[in-house]
Formats: C-alpha cells, sequence, structure tokens
C-alpha cells in the first residue's frame, strides 16, 4: 500500500462473519506491503546486529556463567511474551497502530501520545547512537590492523561512521525499501558472527585455563549486575513494534506472530552462539568488543570489522525509521522519494538527526553504558511495563482476577527493575567519566 492510498482510509479485515473496518492512519510511508518472512528478517537483523560482538563483555562478564546464561534464557522467553501483547493490540478497536505513541494515545488519552513518543525517541536515539559508535570502533579496529600509529582518534572514525550513515539513510526511502539490503545485512552477520567465533574457539583451545570469577567490589558488583539486567532486555528489543508491523501484509497479527517466532527461535542462536564462546574463549577479560579480543589473520580480522561497520550502517536504518516517517509525514513528503524535492529533505532533516547522533556518540564514546541506559530509561518501560499495562487495560474485560493479577505484577516488577537499572547505569557513566575525558580516543 502506497502512502497516498494510506491517508485515512478503511479497508475490511477478515472473513465469514468476522469482516470488520480497520481504519488506516495517515503515513508518508508504505504499510502492508511485505511478507512475514521479510519481517521476521527485520528483526532478526535487529536483533543480530553489531551489538552481539559486545554482549560476551557487557552481559557474560558482569554475570557470570549462571546469571547469563539463566538471564540470557529467561530475558528471550519473557521478551517474546512482551512483544507478542503489543503485536495483538495492532487492530485494536477497529483502527491499525502503525506507532507505539498512537497505541498508547488510543488506550490512554493525549498525555500517554506524547509521553510514549518521548521515551520512543530517546529509546532509538541512544540505540543510534550505539551504532554509531559501533561502526566508529569497528572502523578503527580495521586502521590499527594496518597503521597503528594514533594519528586518527576514535571520535575522527566515528565521524565518517556518522557520514556513511547519512548517505544510506537519504538513498533508502523508507523501511519496506531496504528489500535487498536485508540479505545483505544478514549475511554481513554471518560474517562476523562467524569470524567471532571460529577466532574464539582457536584462542580458547590454546589457552589452558581463564578467570570466569565476577570482578570487583560487593558494592561495584551490585551495580555492574543490575546494569547488566538492563543490557539483557536491550539485547531482544527493538522499541518499535507497532512501526515493524505497519509493514506486514495483512493479516498482520497472525503474520507478525510468525515473524516473532522465528525471531526468538531461529533467530536468536548465532547470538547465543557468539556470545557465550566469546565469554568461555576470554573469560572475565573479554573486551566490549569480542573482535578486539581475538586472534587470527590480519584480513579475516578486517573482513569482519568492516562487515560489522556495515551491519551497523543498515541497523541504524532499521532503527531510525520511526524518527524519519515523523519527518516524512509531518512535512508531507509525497511521490516520488527521488525527486529533488524529496532528496533535498532527506539531505536536511536525516542528516541532521544523524548529525546530532553522531556528536553525542563522538561526546561519549561508553558503549556498554549506552546499552545499559537505554535498557533502563526506555526498553524497560516501553516493552515490558507499557506492555502489559496496555494489555491489562484494553483487554480488562476478557481476563480473569489471576491474569489481571500477573500482567500487574509485571508491571510492579519491572518499574522496580527499570528505576535500579538506571541508577546503575548513571553510576556506570559518571565512573567512565571520571576515567576518560570527553571525545575519549578508547
Amino acid at each position: 500500500m502506497t502512502a497516498t492510498e494510506a491517508k485515512n482510509r478503511k479497508i475490511n479485515v477478515g472473513d465469514g462473519n468476522d469482516v470488520v473496518d480497520i481504519e488506516i492512519p495517515d503515513t508518508a510511508h508504505q504499510i502492508s506491503s511485505d511478507s512475514w518472512f521479510q519481517v521476521a528478517f527485520v528483526l532478526t537483523t535487529g536483533i543480530n546486529s553489531a551489538y552481539v560482538l559486545g554482549y560476551s563483555g557487557t552481559i557474560m562478564v558482569p554475570l557470570g556463567w549462571i546469571g547469563g546464561v539463566v538471564g540470557l534464557i529467561l530475558a528471550t522467553a519473557i521478551s517474546l511474551y512482551a512483544n507478542t501483547l503489543i503485536a495483538k493490540l495492532h487492530e485494536f478497536g477497529g483502527r491499525r497502530h502503525i506507532r507505539y505513541r498512537d497505541l498508547a494515545g488510543f488506550i490512554y488519552g493525549r498525555k500517554a501520545y506524547h509521553l510514549t513518543w518521548g521515551l520512543q525517541y530517546v529509546n532509538l536515539f541512544m540505540i543510534n547512537c550505539g551504532f554509531i559508535i559501533l561502526a566508529g570502533s569497528a572502523l578503527k579496529a580495521v586502521y590499527v590492523l594496518f597503521r597503528d600509529d594514533h594519528t586518527m582518534k576514535l571520535p575522527h572514525f566515528i565521524a565518517i561512521a556518522g557520514l556513511i550513515c547519512a548517505i544510506f539513510a537519504i538513498g533508502i526511502p523508507h523501511l519496506s525499501a531496504l528489500g535487498v539490503w536485508l540479505a545483505v545485512s544478514t549475511f554481513l552477520s554471518l560474517i562476523y558472527i562467524v569470524v567471532a567465533i571460529v577466532l574464539s574457539v582457536r584462542d580458547g583451545v590454546k589457552t589452558p585455563s581463564r578467570d570466569y570469577e565476577i570482578q570487583g567490589s560487593s558494592l561495584s558488583k551490585l551495580f555492574t549486575i543490575t546494569g547488566a539486567a538492563a543490557n539483557l532486555v536491550f539485547a531482544f528489543n527493538t522499541g518499535m513494534l507497532p512501526e515493524i508491523q505497519a509493514t506486514v501484509r495483512q493479516p498482520v497479527v497472525k503474520n507478525m506472530m510468525k515473524a516473532l517466532y522465528f525471531q526468538f527461535t531461529a533467530g536468536v542462536l548465532p547470538m547465543y552462539a557468539v556470545t557465550f564462546i566469546g565469554y568461555w574463549a576470554y573469560g572475565s577479560s573479554t573486551s566490549t568488543y569480542l573482535l578486539n579480543s581475538v586472534n587470527g589473520p590480519l584480513w579475516v580480522k578486517a573482513l569482519a570489522n568492516i562487515s560489522a561497520i556495515l551491519q551497523s550502517v543498515i541497523s541504524l536504518h532499521i532503527f531510525a525509521s520511526p524518527t524519519y516517517e515523523y519527518m516524512d509525514t509531518k512535512f508531507g513528503i509525497k511521490g516520488n522519494p527521488f525527486a529533488i524535492k524529496n532528496l533535498l529533505f532527506r539531505i536536511m532533516a536525516r542528516g541532521g538527526y544523524i548529525a546530532v547522533s553522531t556528536l553525542i556518540s563522538a561526546l561519549l564514546p561508553f558503549l556498554g553504558d549506552f546499552m545499559s541506559l537505554t535498557g533502563a530509561v526506555s526498553t524497560f518501560p516501553l516493552t515490558f511495563i507499557l506492555a502489559n499495562h496496555m494489555y491489562y487495560k484494553a483487554k480488562s474485560n476478557k481476563l480473569n482476577p489471576m491474569q489481571k493479577l500477573w500482567h500487574w505484577l509485571n508491571v510492579v516488577f519491572f518499574s522496580l527493575m527499570s528505576v535500579a537499572a538506571a541508577i546503575a547505569a548513571v553510576r556506570l557513566i559518571a565512573v567512565d567519566s571520571k576515567n576518560f575525558h570527553v571525545f575519549a580516543d578508547l
């Protein structure tokens, strides 16, 4: 469905006696045009982005074997459950909720619309800053492999990464236009994941013993474990499920459930493998960017890092798409996406957005801290607290007392986790800010 056809029209959904009219809100981007399999690859691209190269260091090192393995499995199950709650509300009330804020506003009212949009914007902005840091770190890793003269620093590579992201954002008008780029992204993910696994196994076999002890004082451990809990939920959740679901063909709920089941079964296996094997090979000394820990031929490490750079660019475009959709719809961008007027708009709007993201990334290039803070202040509220309470409120008349209690327990538990993780993340940032100056060359 094109943007013009999508403008506040109604369509018939269902069959037999269950046919209902579903209202489609105005948007400048395409909706209902993708198969469930393409949407599944969008979700899998997010879960196996270059961020997976950091989970050995940011999840396993603070939690250890038992905490890390159990935590990842629990986070997988809980995240699948929370995402299915959101997916089932996509057509609630006879209207397609193609944006997270639209769904919250429909259920709660105008104030919730703005609050949810603010939370989601912060969530996606910090995720995208992380992708730029990742791409910059990988670019620096390639440079250091061949020319370790320290002439160029991490902020320089972050700036180059930001420029590459901006060029890609200008050339790809909307989420559905990624098309073949999703296959490219999957191929790139396989390259850096396979390289990281093979080189980690080789190093692990050569090293007779590793230290798996959780490092630090009791107080330090408490904060790092709490921060790692935020990293667990960050690993599995997009914070933009309705926006992704908007692209899937009818029946949207059934097809989205297929995509989610794919994401949380086959889609998580590469991430599990690289996370566990990386920690097994290097123990508590594992880097927060696994390719910095591995040893191997220069060209192999360079290939893996270049793949991580390019995959980060594609992933950033996915997570920035709600912001791009808002700007395009707000300013009435229609017609041929490659018309001069539309190209100039994307250069100004998307280029400006990425320029600000790049500046913040270079200013505070602490990747693990970004992951913890993002999980605490936005992923917990958006994916767990809001999902459970929205489902409770929308389906209240259909839930029995035990189901209502279950959703309230989830709301309370994840609210407490969000507060604790936010405190831990702020402390981590404060500690790192003392140890490193702004525009640090990490």
